[in-house]
């Protein structure tokens, strides 16, 4: 118990060392740890343990102590102290990990301490059960899963015009309104599968999946023998999987920019956007923040669509557009006064950031393919799929 005390030592003398690793070690106890706000979380061992499950299990700690206390800081921690106590408890067992799902949790560790009664303690069901992130017994009047496959696409480009990294990050996303205890098979248009069964799918209808992540109700014997994503699903929301694609992506909204000093007095800047995806899709809440000289003043903006806005605190302008067409080629055109002193460093000039949304289309060409719900009640239920492309970290620099 006193071993503890060695960690913020040591996390500082690393520190000042400039040695500070995620795991350190102080005599035969070895720290893993992680900082989360103004909180260090930290796992102590005295044996060669899967360092890969200690951090999975701290991040996991986290999120069940966000979903209770909304914000999970060193306040929260003083004010639940109970609660915390009450959850580690049921977290972890002589070193193992136990219930580590909050929907689960909620329903005996309650956010007024713990409500049950001496003698009338329950065992929920959920524990003993080998599914330990659904309970039994849920009953609904009308049968629905909806399905989100949601893109981020991450993009940088230099002054030149070059692309220099371009991915996509997917996830899938449910919300399980279903009776019972369901199983679900979801089918994608996944290359490796299509290969292995010999479906009739060229290769430009399906997707090769990258670094693919799962929930944990996912059964991955069946996923690794057959590519079957099959699975008894948690009830609420939820998200099923997620993945990643290294494939070369057109930019999908192009940005061009011509920035114009005039002797020290002003600056002009153009820019021109361009949606680069299908005609029928639209992109919304486009926003396109262009970096401006931290010195500059008196701003006058013309746009051709929507509306441009100066945030001096930021040294940006925001230039937003509800409903961006595909195909569809935009102006802005910005004017700013100068201070006459020239600044005396140079700036490195930030690039031009772009967020936008685009639904009902995806970048990776992911489908859903199908969703079979198997109830032994033999209920009927209805899946609806919705695609949403988004910007994630998507940037061009400017010359």
């Amino acid at each position: 118990m006193s071993e503890i005390e060695h960690f913020m030592s040591l996390l500082m003398q690393r520190e000042e060392e400039g040695a500070l690793a995620p795991l350190m070690s102080h005599g035969r106890v070895h720290f893993l740890w992680i900082k989360y706000s103004n909180l260090y979380l930290v796992a102590t061992t005295l044996k060669n343990a899967n360092a890969s499950l200690v951090y999975s299990f701290l991040y996991k700690t986290v999120e069940v102590f966000s979903e209770y206390f909304k914000e999970l800081e060193e306040e929260s921690i003083r004010d639940n102290f109970v609660i915390v106590y009450e959850l580690l408890d049921e977290l972890m067992d002589f070193g193992f990990p136990q219930t580590t799902d909050s929907k689960i949790l909620q329903e005996y560790i309650t956010q007024q301490g713990n409500k049950l009664e001496t003698g009338k303690s329950r065992v929920p069901p959920t524990v003993t059960n080998a599914v330990s992130w659904r309970s039994e017994g849920i009953k609904y009047k009308k049968n629905e899963v909806f399905i989100d496959v949601i893109e981020s696409v991450n993009l940088l480009v230099n002054a030149n015009g070059s692309v220099l990294l371009s991915e996509i990050v997917g996830t899938i996303k449910l919300k399980v309104f279903l009776s019972g205890m369901p199983e679900l098979r979801l089918g994608l248009n996944d290359r490796v599968l299509f290969e292995l069964t010999g479906l009739p799918g060229s290769k430009n209808k399906s997707v090769e999946l990258e670094d693919v992540k799962f929930h944990q109700c996912v059964r991955l014997s069946r996923f690794d023998n057959d590519r079957t994503i099959s699975f008894i699903p948690p009830d609420g929301d939820f998200e099923l999987m997620s993945y990643r694609l290294s494939t070369q992506v057109k930019p999908l909204i192009w940005i061009e920019s011509v920035i114009e000093k005039f002797s020290h007095s002003r600056v002009e800047i153009m820019v021109k956007a361009k949606g680069q995806f299908k005609k029928q899709s639209v992109a919304n809440s486009v926003e396109i923040s262009v970096p401006v000289p931290s010195d500059a003043d008196s701003p006058r903006f013309k746009t051709s669509v929507g509306s441009a806005k100066y945030m001096p605190e930021k040294n940006v302008v925001i230039w937003s557009i509800k409903s961006f067409p595909g195909g569809k080629e935009y102006l802005m055109r910005a004017h700013f006064g100068l201070p006459s002193v020239e600044k005396e460093e140079v700036e490195g000039r930030p690039p031009i950031g772009v967020k936008f949304e685009i639904p009902y289309f995806t970048v990776s060409g992911i489908q859903v393919r199908y969703m079979k719900i198997i109830e032994k009640s033999g209920y009927q239920a209805l899946p609806w799929v919705r695609y949403i492309t988004q910007s994630g970290d998507y940037q061009l620099r400017t010359s």
